[in-house]
């Protein structure tokens, strides 16, 4: 097998992923992505697959879930809604930290 060379980095808002960019980002197969678009579990896909461009949020996104899928052994769904939960988490402590209740 050849040795796949793992893309990081940040990506600014305007730019944007392919679905094989993507894939070869979070070192998992296309068909991975497009069996979480098709569950609604990752990214809001056309019905083009061609089409399909992926932000720096989705890149975060599915990286983190592929990780608790690999790592814990973790169902689709049950490693969406934990990456929901986490988005949460970091969402509120940014809300508090813009209201000057917790440090940063």
């Amino acid at each position: 097998m050849a040795q796949q060379h793992i893309v990081n980095g940040e990506l600014i808002d305007e730019a944007t992923l392919t679905l094989e960019e993507l894939a070869r980002a979070c070192s998992v197969e296309t068909n991975w992505v497009i069996e979480r678009i098709e569950s609604g579990l990752l990214a809001d896909g056309s019905p083009y697959v061609a089409s399909w461009r992926f932000t720096s949020h989705d890149l975060t996104r599915a990286r983190r879930m592929s990780q608790l899928e690999r790592d814990f052994e973790a169902a689709p769904e049950l490693a969406a809604l934990a990456t929901d939960l986490i988005e949460e988490n970091q969402r509120l402590r940014g809300r508090l930290r813009a209201a000057g209740l917790v440090d940063g």
